[in-house]
């Protein structure tokens, strides 16, 4: 038997959705699982996935892939607040996926430099970083964990432990160009020449 929600929508084309559909007939994905996915969309279109996933949200309160959905939309669209709430739910539907944890670090940042940004906000974003790296240690997890470390600790010559060296050390051969290249497009910084590739 299958139940049918039609007040769930497909946030593309408006489709009425059946629970536990990942795809709309049309062929759209239901849900933005990475955030790459949406990076080429133009920001009234996320806008309108945005307020679409509002609204299943009401539907479907314990639907897991909504809440990550709703956190890439904001955090794409710099609502950096409401990306936050969102990445913080997402983490308690799922706690062993460990991109939420790096995409709530760089919307903790709110699009600022870690230099300029507050030291709770600092230790927030740092215990993120961790927490991805403890489930899967990917490169880029550690990339932006130098960067944080870089900009905030030792440009203010303050010590931390590994420092950003020890982390860069850790990114480097485990982390494509291209993918370091997203990561300070999504900061919305400049990668500082120190920790150049």
């Amino acid at each position: 038997m299958t139940i049918k929600v039609s007040q769930m929508k497909c946030p593309s084309c408006g489709w009425p959705l059946e629970l536990g559909m990942t795809e709309c007939p049309a062929g759209h994905p239901v849900y933005i699982t990475t955030f790459n996915s949406i990076d080429d969309l133009p920001l009234p279109q996320i806008s309108r996935y945005a307020r679409v996933y509002r609204q299943n949200q009401a539907v479907a309160p314990f639907d897991q892939g909504i809440n990550k959905s709703l956190a890439f939309c904001y955090l794409k669209l710099k609502l950096y607040d409401q990306a936050l709430k969102a990445f913080a739910k997402a983490i308690s539907d799922n706690f062993d996926d460990s991109e939420t944890y790096f995409y709530a670090a760089i919307a903790t940042l709110k699009g600022k430099k870690a230099f300029l940004t507050p030291r709770p906000l600092i230790n927030k974003a740092l215990e993120y970083t961790n927490a991805a790296i403890m489930i899967e240690p990917r490169g880029i997890y550690y990339y932006l964990q130098a960067y944080i470390k870089y900009d905030f600790f030792a440009r203010k010559h303050l010590r931390i432990s590994p420092n950003y060296q020890q982390c860069l050390n850790q990114a480097r051969g485990r982390t494509p160009a291209g993918d370091v290249q997203s990561l300070f497009s999504l900061l919305g910084v400049e990668l500082p020449e120190a920790l150049a590739l």
